[in-house]
């Protein structure tokens, strides 16, 4: 008995050897790792080490023991400590550089980067390229299991293309968790988690809300634009007003007081084109080269009046619509950022290819050498239609990069923000995502690999029905933000093509509810078509009952400017 007491021990000290001997990270359900983060580790750093110990042990079977001391054996460095720097040297990176290393090391691994979020997106990253983990939506989160994760010679660094990423989908913005794990770091609200945090933009078309009219137009109607000789309560503010000046510096400077945790604040436009006319405001126009000239001019001052008390803080306005184009004889203080509007193109091809879409490509040029602060506000759904198809996907990656390279350090892709169930929305949020972090990445292969993991067994007839809705851009297409069901994308031949693809998509899956529910929110796309294309056959077969179905159990906005019901009342 002793004998074989003594070879058993003997057995598993040599099985354990072997292991601490191997570079798996584990195999067989064992592992011979810990996972080390440093004393002074942050919130998202911890975050990030027991996430990794949860998704290894989700995936290998195995959990890690998180130490905070010199371990003996192997181990997974979390953060930039001391274990990084004997082993790998270098200095601490920058608290806010989101940039990071994943390197391995004698069997061990280092991962780190920026305290803030950058450890995190390197662990994150490691989890997806290692073990296979996909964080498609709020809800799926696609999790492989394995026998074995081999660590030779782990050695790769990433940094954002982009600096500021927000993907303004519903199902995106609104779960923190989704954000990091798919590295956007933005919205329109401040938010402190255990993720490092989200950056806040805040504000958006403020003139109306520094100066409301209802409050000053009664006894100070100077203060807003002057049409055809009179002055216009819900307009825009005649800016060469001293007053105005002074009411709006009082504004912001309270409302950065008051909200403090925000990086940029807004002083824009109201979304009119009722801008002043008075001499005063002309004439500036005419010496700064137009209605953008006296914007900035205004802004500038603005900028300047909070630049003592917040020196870190910028003040960020609008280039939109009819303040588009860039100035002359006035550039932006190095305070203040622009966010320049893509509402006018055609997004269908890429903005920096067509003759299109060479008049934005000329502002974005001349914006991008005089503003020392560039921000996109992009568009990449139909607004007037969320459900109907949109196929944008072939120009994302393009446009990102043609943003980049224009030197913009901030991108808001405004999606199906009100509700989800946009067309494709849970697939071109997560691209999105990938994109805004690394567009140099194939759109195509994202695309295939979503639909395969999400749809499962529809996953063929999806990828068919998205290839059939690409194939429908041709050289003379132009695909605005906001058209309606009579566009030339569709016909009947396409939408009847659609129809039977999606219809085999659904019987492929007949018996799973939540993949149901899945092919649901594509089929409606063509449901959507069917109905305002032809009411009365709609009617007639069902499809607007299913369809009424569809949105009503998915709560789905069907337009930008129109609640459900009233989109619902509306039909015949």
């Amino acid at each position: 008995m002793k004998t074989r007491l003594i070879s058993l021990v003997t057995l598993l000290l040599g099985a354990s050897l072997a292991l601490h001997a191997s570079n798996d990270l584990f195999r067989n359900g064992k592992s011979g790792y810990v996972i080390a983060v440093g004393q002074a580790a942050s919130a998202s750093e911890q975050t990030a080490a027991r996430e990794l110990q949860q998704y290894i042990e989700a995936v290998g079977g195995v959990r890690l023991p998180i130490v905070n001391y010199c371990p003996s054996g192997k181990f997974i460095s979390v953060g930039y400590n001391n274990l990084t720097q004997e082993a790998l040297g270098g200095s601490v990176p920058q608290a806010t550089d989101e940039s990071f290393v994943c390197r391995s090391k004698d069997g061990n691994l280092y991962i780190y980067g920026g305290r803030d979020r950058g450890t995190m997106y390197g662990v994150y990253a490691f989890l997806e390229k290692y073990l296979g983990i996909r964080w498609y939506t709020p809800e799926y989160t696609k999790i492989p299991k394995m026998d074995r994760c081999p660590l030779e010679e782990v050695d790769f660094r990433q940094s954002p293309a982009i600096k500021y990423r927000f993907v303004q989908y519903r199902n995106a913005f609104r779960d923190a968790a989704w954000m990091a794990h798919n590295r956007n770091n933005a919205t329109s609200t401040a938010l402190s988690n255990e993720y490092g945090g989200i950056s806040g933009y805040w504000g958006c078309h403020t003139s109306a809300q520094f100066i409301p009219p209802a409050k000053y137009f009664e006894s100070h109607p100077e203060y807003f634009s002057l049409r055809n000789g009179k002055r216009v309560a819900d307009s825009q503010l005649c800016l060469s007003n001293p007053e105005v000046l002074r009411l709006c510096i009082e504004a912001m400077k309270n409302t950065i007081a008051k909200h403090p945790d925000y990086w940029v604040y807004d002083m824009s436009q109201n979304d009119n084109f009722l801008w002043c006319e008075c001499s005063r405001c002309k004439a500036m126009e005419d010496h700064y080269g137009g209605h953008s000239g006296l914007f900035l001019w205004f802004v500038n001052r603005v900028a300047d009046a909070i630049r003592a008390d917040w020196p870190d803080k910028y003040i960020g306005t609008f280039a939109y619509q009819y303040t588009r184009q860039a100035p002359r004889n006035i550039v932006p203080r190095d305070n203040v950022l622009i966010r320049l509007c893509s509402i006018e193109c055609d997004f269908s091809h890429p903005i920096a290819e067509t003759a299109f879409n060479r008049p934005f490509l000329k502002d974005l040029q001349d914006w991008s050498k005089i503003a020392p602060t560039l921000f996109i506000w992009d568009y990449v759904v139909n607004f007037n239609q969320y459900l109907a198809p949109y196929p944008n996907f072939g120009v994302l990656a393009a446009n990102i990069k043609t943003f980049r390279d224009h030197h913009a350090i901030g991108i808001q892709e405004e999606a199906q923000y009100q509700s989800d169930g946009a067309e494709f929305s849970e697939m071109k949020a997560w691209v999105l995502a990938r994109l805004l972090w690394d567009p140099e990445q194939d759109t195509d292969a994202l695309v295939k690999e979503f639909i395969t993991d999400y749809y499962g067994p529809a996953a063929p007839q999806v990828q068919a029905y998205f290839d059939l809705c690409r194939s429908r851009i041709q050289d003379d297409t132009v695909m605005g933000f906001a058209f309606d069901q009579n566009h030339p994308l569709y016909d009947d031949a396409f939408v009847e093509a659609s129809w039977k693809l999606l219809e085999a998509g659904r019987a492929a899956v007949s018996g799973d509810a939540e993949l149901t529910a899945r092919i649901d929110r594509v089929r409606a796309q063509i449901l959507f078509l069917k109905e305002m294309r032809n009411p009365e056959a709609s009617k007639a077969d069902g499809t607007k009952d299913e369809l009424l179905r569809i949105i009503r159990e998915g709560n789905i906005r069907v337009r930008e400017w129109q609640s459900n019901e009233q989109f619902i009342n509306s039909l015949p």
